[in-house]
């Protein structure tokens, strides 16, 4: 697998953002590539600030593609293999939080860094049936957010942003996730208030 891993970073650093695309198409579909879409994108915006938007933008639409064949995968009979290999009661409590939450039980966790669960959310996204639309908004808006963050981090602290997002990745997350949730829970008063 390392060999792999060697491969697919030196493929991602020769095209730039559609290798972030693909690193990160991947690791949101069928492998698991943990971090490494998160160090290439930190890494080449260090190189080049002015590709910031184009680079966080590969990523986010590359985790988007890939998040999609999970949960196609979901809505075409994915529950008899969800159940399999994670069992019953463990699908049955993650599916209840998903219809019970929505599109928040896709979007937290897609800010979450490794080895938070995530996948399991997604495929649990298709089966629940979240319409193809707002399961689209709901990793554009995490993964956006999060690659975006990353991002403006290498643009700020150069070199030293992979040592600081390895030392504080879970802070950096649960803030984020802290700010999402103000700013959806601000927008919900404001409709309300409106209304």
């Amino acid at each position: 697998m390392s060999r792999f891993v060697d491969w697919i970073r030196s493929v991602a650093l020769g095209l730039g953002a559609p290798g972030l695309f693909l690193v990160a198409f991947l690791d949101s579909s069928f492998l698991s590539l943990p971090e490494i879409n998160d160090l290439l994108l930190i890494w080449m915006v260090t190189r080049h600030k002015g590709r910031i938007v184009l680079y966080a933008a590969g990523s986010m639409l590359g985790s988007i593609a890939g998040c999609f064949v999970l949960y196609y995968l979901g809505r075409k009979g994915g529950d008899a293999l969800v159940r399999r290999r994670f069992g019953h009661e463990r699908v049955e409590r993650a599916l209840a939080a998903v219809r019970r939450h929505g599109i928040m039980a896709v979007l937290i966790p897609s800010f979450l860094p490794p080895p938070a669960p995530f996948k399991i959310f997604v495929l649990l996204a298709g089966v629940a049936g979240i319409s193809a639309s707002r399961f689209a908004l709901a990793i554009g808006i995490g993964r956006g957010v999060r690659y975006f963050a990353e991002g403006l981090l290498a643009v700020r602290y150069g070199d030293q942003a992979t040592a600081y997002l390895e030392n504080n990745l879970w802070s950096v997350s649960l803030a984020l996730i802290g700010l999402l949730i103000l700013g959806l829970a601000g927008s919900a008063l404001w409709s309300r208030a409106r209304h």
